[in-house]
């Protein structure tokens, strides 16, 4: 997958600087046509000479050394990259990148660059979470940067906690990743898809609300996939700490019923919609316009239904449209998906047992079993934008069918 692919990959100055050489190394026997930049801090970590060898190219190490003189080098490296990994990434390069300071070969070519952009962070803990470098960090996701999270473990500074550069295998595995996700044939081009995702918050009164633990990596991880597939997509979400998806149309909503009327509004236009989100089945009848004060004894408040959004889209949709339901349960999970599939009208629902390790709120991993009106399909322990991708196939699987009939 890599073979033939120009992965440029700079290296910050960082004691992790000594790791890179080994991802060079891995990425060159996989067939990459890689290209080293050096700033001048990484040099006092680990000579040009390593990458090099690794390489069999010669390292980049200033913006005004150009070995060509028929091309400037950094637009040159800018140009022909598929991919720029920086590894390790430091708080330095980020606050510049951030701010669209360039003044060094490294950080003009990521400037000058269309291509995609990887950061593997590698830092001490209290500076990886100093709140300036993750607002930059949080900025640049919002801009379509692509970040590797680090590791957590002793540090070279002596400290514990997070801030250890990626190992090279994982880092490597993402790169493979990346292209056979960009790769992949965009089998939902011109697909109208509308998806909702986050969770409600329901409020009490003006400091008071009911929610739930829904973060919405699901529904954002369906987003992104269908996006790279080329579909036409609208996010509906509820509150959640995620960057919407660079690419989409995004509408902020608060309350169920919110997220109903966004749903209602433009439910006709689409051809799937994909209900991700958990949305409140209820809401407190009264809003407080005041906050309530603590008295003696129990609160009592009472609750009413919020409109069922799946159940009016399955009755409203005509024969042309795919609706996609979740169904995630803590007992009786398919009995539960095959009574929601046939009582909402829909086509396909995703059952996940959210008790279970790996596959509740939160986190980065989901289990489900795809169960529609012909079949059952249980899928293994896998990443949500795995799992995304496979209910995009079978989306795509359904509506071939239908088109043939």
């Amino acid at each position: 997958m890599l073979k033939g692919k120009t992965i440029v990959l700079g290296v910050a100055g960082g004691i992790a600087a000594f790791k890179t050489a080994s991802l060079a190394s891995l990425l060159t026997k996989a067939g990459a046509n890689v290209h080293v930049i050096m700033t001048e801090s990484a040099q006092k970590f680990i000579t040009p000479l390593t990458f090099q060898s690794l390489t069999k190219r010669p390292v980049h190490l200033d913006t005004f050394t150009e070995p060509d003189p028929s091309e400037l080098a950094h637009i040159a490296l800018a140009d022909k990259a598929d991919l720029i990994v920086v590894a390790p990434t430091t708080a330095n390069v980020i606050g510049k990148v951030a701010n669209g300071i360039a003044d060094d070969m490294l950080t003009t070519t990521i400037m000058a660059t269309t291509a995609p952009v990887l950061f593997a962070l590698a830092m001490n803990v209290n500076m990886y979470n100093n709140p300036i470098v993750q607002d930059n960090v949080s900025y640049l996701r919002e801009k379509g940067y692509q970040f590797a999270e680090p590791n957590e473990g002793y540090l070279a500074c002596g400290w514990t906690g997070k801030g250890r550069l990626m190992e090279p295998e994982e880092i490597a595995a993402w790169i493979e990743s990346f292209f056979t996700e960009r790769d992949k044939p965009r089998d939902l081009a011109g697909v109208r898809l509308l998806v909702t995702a986050g969770r409600n918050a329901e409020p009490i009164d003006p400091v008071r609300y009911v929610t739930n633990r829904s973060t919405g990596k699901m529904g954002y991880a369906i987003v992104e996939a269908a996006l790279r597939r080329g579909a036409l997509v609208t996010l509906v979400t509820g509150p959640s700490e995620l960057a919407p998806p660079s690419g989409a149309t995004t509408v902020q909503v608060q309350t169920g019923l919110e997220m109903y009327e966004a749903v209602m509004a433009r439910v006709e236009e689409q051809d799937v919609i994909i209900g991700a989100a958990a949305v409140a089945d209820y809401r407190p009848k009264l809003r407080h316009e005041q906050k309530l004060k603590k008295k003696e004894g129990n609160l009592l408040i009472e609750f009413e239904r919020n409109p069922d959004i799946l159940l009016e889209v399955g009755q409203r949709k005509r024969d042309d449209q795919l609706l996609v339901g979740f169904a995630a349960e803590t007992e009786n999970v398919l009995e539960n998906a095959r009574g929601k599939l046939m009582r909402k009208g829909a086509d396909l629902f995703v059952a996940n047992d959210v008790s279970q390790s790996g596959a509740g709120f939160g986190t980065d991993t989901n289990i489900v079993t795809l169960v529609d009106r012909e079949a059952e399909i249980a899928l293994p322990l896998l990443s949500k934008l795995e799992v995304a991708d496979r209910i995009l196939d079978h989306v795509l699987n359904m509506r071939t069918r239908r088109s043939s009939r």
